[in-house]
């Protein structure tokens, strides 16, 4: 979960950058370009297409589509977080290793033999270090085409959703955005370095600020992709928890 907030992050100042450097253009089927003719423009299509089920309602086609993209991702989620639990298992005889090795002064050679030690003890456990950044590195570039393709669809600006007009910004998604962004990052906070905690209360912000310049409908995107994250989270990684401490007090 600490990778997914990275991930959150770096999408956000990408796609911003992004947005302020002309890659906004309408997609379309005539598109150029790698990431434009198979990233953003499936995905355009895909919401065009969910739309037309539903009578060119962008709105309903944005949450199904952000929804179904959730489900498919989730075994990359689940790999992801069980990589991350092998590792924090190895985490005590880890430190002990960086303990052994720890000198006053760079030694080379020192060093060469914690890496050895340490990948043996992987092997040893059988842990991956990177298997937890391979599914991140899949994920990122299709929640990034998403992104996109609802920012560059332009069957979607003219359309409306609820009391919003999904071309326009609107003053109360971006805070639901930031306040879902909150909760979800608050769930995993017990994980975070400490130094890491300063992400609860700059993300948000960012959130808020982006999404009150931005069409609606990134901001509906992110307040479905959050509340849909939130109960993942939930049922990935603290209910399970609970579970396994309740265990341990029941053999007690």
């Amino acid at each position: 979960m600490k990778s997914n907030t990275k991930v959150l992050i770096f999408l956000l100042f990408i796609a911003v950058l992004l947005a302020g450097c002309g890659t906004n253009q309408p997609i379309s089927a005539e598109s150029t370009g790698v990431w434009n003719h198979f990233f953003v423009y499936p995905m355009s299509w895909l919401i065009i297409q969910t739309a037309g089920i539903f009578k060119g309602n962008f709105g309903i086609a944005i949450i199904l589509v952000t929804i179904s993209i959730r489900f498919l991702l989730l075994p990359l989620v689940l790999k992801q977080q069980k990589s991350s639990k092998a590792m924090q298992a190895l985490k005590p005889e880890l430190d002990e290793l960086q303990k052994k090795y720890k000198s006053d002064k760079p030694d080379p050679k020192k060093q060469q033999e914690m890496q050895k030690e340490m990948m043996a003890l992987y092997q040893q456990h059988g842990v991956n270090p990177i298997a937890g950044c391979l599914p991140m590195l899949v994920q990122m570039p299709i929640l990034m085409a998403f992104y996109f393709a609802i920012m560059r669809t332009e069957a979607i600006a003219g359309t409306s959703f609820l009391w919003f007009n999904l071309g326009q910004p609107d003053l109360f998604l971006p805070f639901v955005a930031g306040v879902t962004t909150m909760i979800q990052l608050r769930m995993t906070s017990a994980e975070m370095p400490a130094q890491m905690k300063i992400i609860m209360y700059i993300m948000p912000v960012m959130i808020v600020v982006a999404g009150l310049s931005l069409p609606s409908a990134l901001s509906m995107y992110w307040v479905v992709g959050n509340i849909f994250t939130i109960f993942q989270t939930y049922f990935v990684v603290i209910l399970p928890k609970k579970q396994i401490e309740q265990q341990q007090v029941s053999k007690v």
